[in-house]
């Protein structure tokens, strides 16, 4: 028995110590460069290349809209690249948000290795294009994040200045996520990928839209909802329905005038 128990020990031990070792690989899933573009889609726009801070290549599309509200600095989740997220910018463009999609370092036809301090300085890089090169008006920024990407989302508006915060099917923490995936292991003393969006949306000081899914199955609605209630007014919570890639407030046009409501009155402010 003393044997049997050193052995599961010491398996245990190495199981750790491998998640350790690969835990970037276990957070991000990089997709290859886009096959597809948004002219494809029958969508104008610019192929633009962003730099970051410390120097590093990324591709992004900046979509115009016609009769321009505002801009949408669209931070994705964590799987694929640019072009999967086709649907969710028309979805915006039709609300009159010109959006400006980027790959994450790493990501599609971005240059880089994805970290998370990585993946805040590409959403810096995107942002401070829209306002320096572009000439958009900070007060029309918004932020939009889906799942890994609200952790980003949360993180750009803590660095700039915006007129709102949208996230979607996100979570409180990656821990907490991870320590529902697997709840066997010490995964909050181990992770240091932390999108700790919890600790920080207390901080924001513009308006908050959580929208989540009770059946999501990768990030759990209860982390959703925690956000959202650790969150500071004004905010709002929009209840969606589907799997955590079914679509979420694309799926019903009384979700999309909820999201369409919130945007113009944020950037009406």
């Amino acid at each position: 028995m003393t044997r049997l128990f050193a052995v599961a020990a010491l398996a245990y031990l190495a199981l750790l110590l491998l998640m350790f070792a690969f835990e970037s690989s276990l957070v991000y899933f990089p997709g290859p460069p886009p096959e597809e573009t948004p002219a494809d889609h029958g969508l104008p726009y610019e192929d633009v290349r962003l730099t970051t801070a410390d120097g590093v290549a990324l591709a992004a599309w900046y979509l115009p809209a016609g009769a321009e509200e505002g801009a949408l600095v669209f931070s994705h989740g964590n799987a694929g690249n640019i072009a999967g997220r086709l649907i969710g910018a028309s979805a915006f463009l039709d609300a009159g948000f010109s959006v400006l999609l980027y790959d994450y370092r790493g990501y599609g036809a971005s240059e880089g290795k994805p970290s998370e301090e990585g993946t805040y300085l590409d959403a810096l890089a995107a942002y401070d294009w829209l306002v320096k090169q572009r000439g958009v008006p900070a007060r029309r920024v918004v932020a939009y994040g889906e799942s890994l990407g609200g952790g980003v989302a949360v993180e750009l508006a803590r660095r700039r200045p915006l007129a709102a915060v949208f996230v979607e099917s996100t979570f409180t923490s990656l821990p907490d996520v991870g320590a529902r995936i697997y709840p066997f292991l010490p995964v909050r003393l181990l992770a240091t990928i932390r999108y700790a969006s919890r600790d920080k949306v207390a901080e924001l000081g513009v308006p908050l839209l959580v929208a989540h899914s009770p059946e999501d199955e990768i990030v759990p609605y209860d982390l959703g909802r925690a956000l959202f209630d650790a969150a500071r007014e004004p905010k709002a919570f929009l209840e969606t329905s589907g799997g955590h890639n079914e679509g979420g407030f694309l799926r019903r046009a009384e979700w999309r005038r909820a999201v369409d409501e919130f945007l113009s009155a944020a950037v009406a402010e």
